[in-house]
């Protein structure tokens, strides 16, 4: 009996998805921005993803879905370790102390970090010269912006705090590359919703465990957190999590990593302008610098990628 021939996703909803995630993604840098003003960091993202994991969950059941299999938990709750209580979680507590344009101009430089630790592809990447030139522009953007930074913050009373958070933002979006790399080659056998699901579950665990530790909770009183609080946290449930969180895993599932990862164009440039006209923030021009080298580094790096992509599909037809 021949094998069922696999769908491939419509172009809509594949459309969508990458919309989604370009622009609702863009925006959370801002909301993450206020919710971290009302909230503590890590009861924030603790209340954030337990909320949007089990409304996953009530839809998965609704639906039927098989939702209690070792073999789906396990790689989901690695994914949430990784993705998002690392890789989120930097962006969380760092955003106490950086603004959120700077924030996501450096986690922009994800696609250079994809590269670097997606194995299975290293053979062609590092021998594309693109590839490797578009790296080295990338960590030259990085090290602008990281030089900047911290030269700012010597002398200032918090400098130790804001070159801390520097350091923890870059190592939360290497982690974070590294999570979504595990889930597009391990995360097999189960739908994106059930394998969401599981990883929201397991990051706001993560942080509640993490939230006791820090004993936030001691001093913390949901009744005196105003309706802006609650609004933003309630953003980050719906558009950053349910909406954005499951088309950014549901594109790793049907499109090629380095494909997915130009989010990173749109993200920073949607952030920045928010950034500006809602919070007031300041970005220098090193910093508009700094993006625009990154955005170099990871076009270079897109553009190989679809050089050799193009190739292959061009070889396989002509078979």
């Amino acid at each position: 009996m021949p094998a069922p021939v696999k769908k491939s996703p419509s172009a809509l909803l594949v459309a969508i998805a990458f919309l989604t995630v370009y622009l609702v993604w863009g925006s959370t840098y801002l909301f993450i921005r206020i919710a971290v003003q009302h909230f503590p960091p890590m009861i924030m993202g603790s209340m954030r993803f337990i909320i949007a994991g089990l409304l996953m969950f009530i839809w998965c059941l609704i639906r039927g879905e098989k939702l209690f299999s070792i073999q789906t938990i396990i790689p989901a709750a690695i994914c949430g370790l990784f993705i998002l209580f690392i890789g989120n979680g930097a962006v969380i507590w760092s955003e106490q102390y950086l603004s959120s344009s700077l924030v996501a101009v450096l986690v922009g430089a994800a696609p250079v970090w994809f590269v670097l630790l997606d194995k299975p592809n290293w053979k062609e990447n590092f021998a594309n010269k693109e590839v490797l030139f578009g790296m080295v522009i990338g960590f030259i953007g990085v090290g602008l912006l990281f030089g900047e930074n911290a030269l700012k913050a010597i002398g200032r009373v918090d400098s130790k705090t804001q070159i801390i958070a520097l350091c923890i933002l870059i190592a939360g979006s290497i982690s974070w590359c590294a999570g979504s790399l595990y889930s597009k080659y391990k995360s097999k056998g189960s739908s994106n919703a059930v394998n969401t699901t599981w990883q929201m579950l397991s990051a706001g665990l993560f942080f509640f465990v993490a939230s006791l530790i820090h004993n936030e909770w001691s001093n913390f009183n949901y009744t005196q957190v105003s309706t802006t609080g609650w609004l933003a946290l309630l953003y980050l449930v719906i558009f950053g999590s349910l909406a954005g969180y499951s088309a950014y895993i549901w594109l790793f599932q049907v499109r090629p990593a380095v494909q997915v990862s130009t989010y990173a164009y749109v993200n920073p440039v949607v952030a920045v302008i928010l950034g500006v006209l809602v919070l007031s923030e300041n970005i220098t021009i090193i910093q508009v610098v700094g993006l625009c080298i990154i955005l170099s580094g990871v076009f270079l790096i897109n553009l190989a990628k679809y050089r050799q992509q193009l190739k292959i599909n061009n070889e396989a037809k002509s078979l």
